[in-house]
């Protein structure tokens, strides 16, 4: 028998809740400190002291009425701290709805599990920690960027429950709700790509562009790179580093994506893909060490916004698009007929594909579909060599592009490996 197991659950929710509570009070004084505020609520001990009546009160009642008193009790007497605040024209709820919040930790130790404890914890400290950040996030962001993610939200939570899970056609073997969750998982990661390179690195070094871009699209990362490499003929090394790192960020994001989608093919993309990832690295931190001389600072890229309806709309209709034309050549074409298609889908968008593929029912084996998904981002990187070689006009390319190129190769002997 462990030691831990020896010891009473209560005592270790006890000792947490006191533990956690402490923390918070710390971060809470530290953050009054900071910002030099003359008037606030109670200490550490107050926290602490919170807590544990929050903890005795739920653990004593199992109707949790002597619960539900304190807490009114509590909120009774933030409400008259508040009125005090109010009179010396200080109109912050902050510290009352944080003292509320406090009072939960306890509760929140005995009903849920110790993870989500240590995340609610985690996220009043942050709260606390970075109120610069969230200010200058918050100021920075449009109001039109809030209403349209509002708008993305409501959607994806009243259109998603609502669709059926049964297919569209028997030419269309993919279900309504598989269609828009699509949508709304390549929208999510997008989204994250985009606030990072809209609100966080304004300016930024050619590799921070090359990974931020490539996670929300390495081609568009690749026609931008090719772009600034016209001005950069000298810094072969740097720029041909930021194109594989690009594409890196590709590989890393498929992986990611097929896993939430079909994990057993995933887990045979693994090896691959991780072999990739690694050369790749490798390869681009060769190349960034030739490169003696730092590069200029550039603008963030400009990239269209991934929640807008239209662009949703856009994906869904390609989705069904590939669903249709990846079951009529599965059915009559067979493995071959498909690794033909993931050669010519590699020329365009392979999120789509590749999704619609994992999502599906099409008359392919799995070792077919692990070879699709090769294929398709192994074509997808010789359309990038040569995006990059037409943008840039210079040997400022070079080494990324022979580079891709013989991704595409690696890819493709690969895939006819898994057929055989």
């Amino acid at each position: 028998m462990e030691f831990t197991e020896t010891i009473p659950p209560l005592l270790i929710q006890f000792a947490m809740t006191v533990a956690f509570a402490f923390v918070v009070g710390l971060e809470f004084r530290r953050y009054h400190q900071i910002n030099q505020y003359q008037l606030h609520f109670g200490s550490t001990r107050t926290f602490v002291l919170i807590a544990i009546q929050g903890f005795l009160l739920y653990s004593l009642d199992p109707a949790k009425h002597l619960f539900a008193a304190g807490f009114l009790l509590l909120g009774a007497s933030l409400l008259v701290y508040y009125w005090h605040l109010a009179s010396k024209g200080i109109f912050s709820i902050f510290s009352p709805l944080l003292a509320l919040l406090i009072y939960l930790i306890g509760p929140v130790a005995i009903a849920f599990p110790n993870w989500f404890l240590m995340l609610f914890v985690v996220v009043l400290i942050l709260i606390l920690g970075e109120k610069p950040v969230i200010h200058r996030f918050s100021d920075q962001l449009a109001n039109d960027e809030v209403v349209t993610l509002a708008k993305f939200l409501i959607i994806s939570g009243v259109i998603l429950p609502l669709l059926p899970d049964r297919p569209i056609a028997p030419s269309l073997p993919v279900t309504y709700d598989k269609v828009w969750l699509a949508v709304i998982i390549v929208s999510g990661f997008s989204y994250l790509s985009y606030l990072l390179n809209s609100y966080f690195f304004k300016s930024r070094g050619l590799m921070v562009t090359a990974v931020l871009a490539g996670l929300y699209s390495s081609t568009v990362a690749t026609v931008v790179i090719g772009r600034r490499a016209r001005d950069l003929a000298a810094a072969e090394s740097h720029v041909s580093a930021a194109l594989i790192i690009a594409t890196t960020m590709m590989y890393l994001r498929l992986l990611a994506l097929i896993f939430l989608f079909n994990p057993h093919v995933a887990i045979q993309l693994l090896p691959p893909f991780a072999l990739i990832v690694a050369v790749s690295l490798i390869a681009a931190a060769v190349l960034c060490r030739y490169q003696k001389p730092a590069l200029p600072f550039a603008n963030a890229v400009d990239v269209q916004h991934p929640l807008e309806l239209s662009t949703a709309v856009l994906f869904a209709v390609l989705f069904m698009v590939f669903t249709f034309v990846t079951h009529y050549v599965t059915s009559h074409f067979g493995s071959n007929g498909l690794n033909i298609l993931a050669i010519a889908v590699g020329m365009t968008d392979i999120d789509p594909f590749i999704l619609a593929l994992l999502s599906g029912k099409f008359a392919a084996s799995e070792a077919a579909i692990v070879a699709a998904v090769v294929m398709a981002s192994g074509s997808n990187n010789l359309l990038k060599a040569a995006y990059s070689v037409f943008f840039a006009r210079n040997i400022s390319v070079r080494f990324g592009a022979i580079w891709l190129t013989a991704l595409f190769v690696a890819s493709a002997v690969y895939a006819k490996t898994l057929t055989i």
